[in-house]
């Protein structure tokens, strides 16, 4: 029997009923990079439904997951967004999600085998909407990952309700996400979306962290211009209260990027060789 894509794809959407996260991975020219993100999110106790999010690639990054996907017999749908910027990709990625919790996750980033596990156990907590894991390079010793995560945690005491990391390792209750706007490029269209994100999305509960939530970004060369915010900028942020952040990003920080012409699509480079690769 013949079926078309849009009927696998729906097919893979009941599917994904059955299991209660999403990861949503979008990507630009990772095709170095990306089978190890694939692959280890293949590798989860807890597997989740993976939405790759093709964001206007020229390289083969599309063939590299397809058949990543296939080698890890990784539950998935590939969808393309021909408007480049993350936060697009991250809207086009948002609308199949249907299960209960969703992660953003980078092409770039290894996710240890307890992950998704790790983050049930947070997001289920009485009050959680989203969760952010402390980062540690890939290959670092057992000690060093829980040291980033004690440091991430502690941080968080002091800076309560703020995003102290990136998207590659923020988790989130879907309807929570979807209900305070998720990543819409007609809510923000600049770079720092995963802090952004967080001050729409604290109004309606409690961001979690943990000292075991870790991920692993890829070590790599970033162009020098991808600094996003200055320490200005991130001081008043981290000086800033509650309701306030709101307006700290779109009334203070936004004209700021925009002046700067830090757009999402702006910041979207062909990703290099990692060093040593």
């Amino acid at each position: 029997m013949h079926f078309d894509s849009a009927t696998k794809d729906r097919a893979k959407l009941w599917r994904a009923k059955d299991t209660r996260w999403s990861a949503v991975v979008p990507y630009h020219n990772e095709e170095q990079v990306l089978e190890r993100t694939i692959a280890s999110l293949a590798a989860q106790s807890e597997p989740p439904f993976v939405v790759l999010v093709d964001n206007a690639s020229t390289d083969r990054s599309a063939e590299v997951a397809r058949r990543a996907c296939a080698t890890y017999g990784l539950d998935a749908i590939h969808l393309e967004d021909t408007r480049p910027g993350k936060v697009s990709a991250l809207k086009c990625g948002l609308r199949r999600v249907t299960t209960p919790y969703v992660a953003t996750c980078d092409a770039d980033t290894i996710y240890p085998p307890s992950y998704f596990a790790q983050a049930t156990r947070i997001i289920e907590q009485p009050g959680v909407v989203a969760a952010v894991a402390a980062y540690c390079r890939a290959g670092a010793s057992s000690s060093t990952a829980k040291l980033a995560g004690w440091r991430m945690a502690l941080t968080a005491r002091l800076l309560p309700q703020q995003c102290l990391n990136g998207g590659a390792g923020q988790v989130f209750r879907t309807a929570e996400l979807k209900a305070c706007g998720g990543f819409d490029p007609a809510i923000w269209d600049l770079v720092l979306e995963d802090h952004e994100v967080m001050a729409r999305i604290e109004r309606l509960g409690r961001i979690a962290y943990h000292p075991d939530f870790v991920c692993h970004p890829e070590t790599r060369p970033r162009p020098v211009d991808c600094t996003g915010w200055n320490l200005g900028e991130q001081l008043r942020y981290h000086a800033t209260r509650g309701r306030e952040r709101l307006g700290f990003f779109h009334g203070f920080l936004a004209p700021r990027l925009r002046e700067r012409a830090l757009t999402s699509e702006a910041l979207r480079r062909p990703a290099v060789a990692i060093s040593g690769a």
